[in-house]
């Protein structure tokens, strides 16, 4: 058969939900799938013996994995379809329900119209394990924020002056919160026995006689024992030590993801960008999947990264520009701290930001324009 088809598919998690049109935008079939390789490859023999069949899937998340992967794997056409655009379209067609049926219909529909739609590639291994890498690190820091927050607000509850003394986002003050978090128990113990808990826990020696002074001078301000402190105070030692353990954790993984990183055939070339180490570029390669040249050009990743501004005429007014709302968070703030970066040393970077600086630009908007 010579026909052309576009198939729409709603991702799933358990299922998924697919539906072919023609060239005119008359349904062929619509069916419901179950997320699994034999059922998907049933789909595709469906469509065999079609000339031009082209996918469309409006998810590229882990649900998608397993579907993307087996199209990947018989070299098929695969369209992204953002979930936005979905949205916006379902009300250029009739009815106002809302079915997995009808955003697959919708899906194939946009996929036939608009021939500007990303192509979905396959990433790469070392892509995928960055991808889950610095997802996992992603995690694992918001969960170490939300433990310091915490942290802090118990040990507010019954010794606020020693709450202020130290920096809990490192392991010194933790370190030293896994023993003595009262006035009582850092008054009972001399300072040769902080010194030695500190330092068996890699605290710098230089470091101690400071700490040792400020919480001395804590515990002196207070005398006074409140309620609820021996029940709190060991939450705050558990709470501490908890976040020794995170801390240590996210750094090894900082190092497996150097490691896996440095494997990447792009690794050396996007260290060389002034502003991008070892962490961000993992980042740029698990968003992007490994492949730069997807995007067709540079202008094209600038806008996907939210950096390009767009025009916002209307009447008279001509020339005017805004920020755009539609953007990856992710890929603009690896560009934005890249940017904050570079302009902090020496050099071409840091000579355009202060340019755009001297041009009366606002800070936020001459790291943009770097």
């Amino acid at each position: 058969m010579d026909e052309k088809i576009w198939v729409g598919i709603d991702v799933g998690r358990h299922a998924h939900h697919a539906a072919a049109v023609d060239e005119a935008g008359t349904v062929l079939w619509s069916r419901r799938l179950p997320n699994d390789q034999p059922a998907i490859e049933a789909l595709m023999d469906r469509v065999a013996d079609m000339k031009f069949v082209v996918w469309a899937i409006d998810m590229t998340a882990p649900e998608s994995a397993l579907l993307r992967g087996v199209l990947a794997a018989r070299r098929q056409q695969i369209r992204y379809v953002p979930g936005r655009v979905v949205h916006s379209m379902t009300g250029a067609f009739a009815g106002e329900g809302k079915t997995d049926a009808r955003d697959a219909v919708v899906i194939a529909q946009t996929a036939r119209l608009r021939g500007d739609l990303a192509t979905v590639s396959a990433p790469d291994d070392v892509a995928i394990e960055l991808d889950l890498l610095t997802g996992h690190r992603n995690d694992l820091v918001a969960e170490r924020t939300r433990g310091i927050n915490r942290l802090r607000g118990l040990l507010t509850r019954i010794f606020p002056a020693l709450e202020r003394c130290f920096d809990y986002s490192t392991l010194t003050g933790l370190t030293f919160l896994t023993r003595f978090a009262t006035p009582s128990a850092i008054a009972a113990v001399s300072d040769d026995e902080i010194y030695d808990h500190l330092r068996s826990h890699g605290v710098r020696r230089p470091t101690i006689p400071k700490m040792i002074d400020k919480a001395r001078a804590a515990a002196a301000a207070q005398t006074v024992t409140l309620p609820g402190e021996a029940t709190t105070a060991l939450l705050v030692q558990h709470a501490a030590t908890s976040l020794v353990m995170l801390t240590r954790q996210i750094a090894d993984l900082d190092k497996q993801i150097t490691e896996v990183f440095r494997r990447h055939r792009h690794a050396r070339i996007l260290e060389s960008v002034p502003g991008i180490g070892t962490r961000s570029g993992a980042e740029l390669v698990a968003i992007t999947g490994g492949d730069l040249t997807s995007f067709g050009s540079p202008a094209r990743l600038a806008a996907y990264a939210g950096l390009a501004p767009v025009p916002h005429d209307s009447g008279n007014r001509r020339g005017a520009l805004r920020r755009p709302q539609r953007y990856h968070r992710g890929l603009r703030k690896v560009f934005y701290m890249a940017a904050l970066n570079s302009s902090q040393r020496d050099g071409p970077s840091r000579e355009f930001y202060q340019r755009k600086r001297r041009e009366k630009r606002s800070h936020v908007h001459a790291l943009i324009a770097l």
